[in-house]
C-alpha cells in the first residue's frame, strides 16, 4: 500500500512554509524601523494556511489563461499579507513598532522550531516503521 507523504504530514508542511515567509516579512519590518513612511506588514496565518490546503480550504480556481485573475501564485502570497495597524505611529509615517515586532518574531520563531520538532517525530516515526527498529 503506499504512502501519501502529504497526507502523513497533514497541515504541518504548509505551516513551516508560511512560519518561514512571515519570519521575513517580519524582519524585513524590524529591518525599516527608522524608514520614513514604511508600513508594517504581517501576514494572516489562519487564513494563510487555510489557502494552503487546510481541511477548510477554498476550492482553488483553474486557471487555463495566464490572464486570469488570482493565476500567479505570488498573488494569493501576496493576499495574506495585511498592513499592521500601529499603537502609535511615528511622526515621519513609519508604523514599525520595534517591541511588538521583536515579540512577534520570537512567538513566530517558537511556532517554527515546534514544527520542526513534530515534522523530525513524524520522520523519525516513519524511518523506524521501514526498518523495524
Amino acid at each position: 500500500m503506499p504512502l501519501n507523504l502529504d497526507t502523513y504530514l497533514g497541515v504541518h508542511a504548509d505551516a513551516l512554509k508560511l512560519q518561514s515567509r512571515r519570519m521575513e516579512v517580519l524582519a524585513n519590518n524590524l529591518a525599516n524601523v527608522d524608514t520614513p513612511n514604511f508600513k508594517a506588514r504581517d501576514i494572516d496565518f489562519r487564513r494563510a494556511l487555510a489557502a494552503a490546503g487546510g481541511a477548510d480550504a477554498p476550492v482553488k480556481m483553474a486557471a487555463t489563461d495566464p490572464r486570469h485573475l488570482g493565476a500567479d501564485p505570488a498573488s494569493v502570497q501576496e493576499a495574506d499579507l495585511k498592513y499592521r495597524v500601529p499603537l502609535a505611529p511615528a511622526l515621519d509615517g513609519n508604523t514599525v513598532d520595534a517591541q511588538q515586532e521583536q515579540a512577534a518574531f520570537a512567538d513566530n520563531t517558537v511556532r517554527y522550531q515546534a514544527t520542526l520538532t513534530f515534522l523530525s517525530t513524524r520522520f523519525k516515526n516513519l524511518l523506524t516503521a521501514i526498518t523495524g527498529s
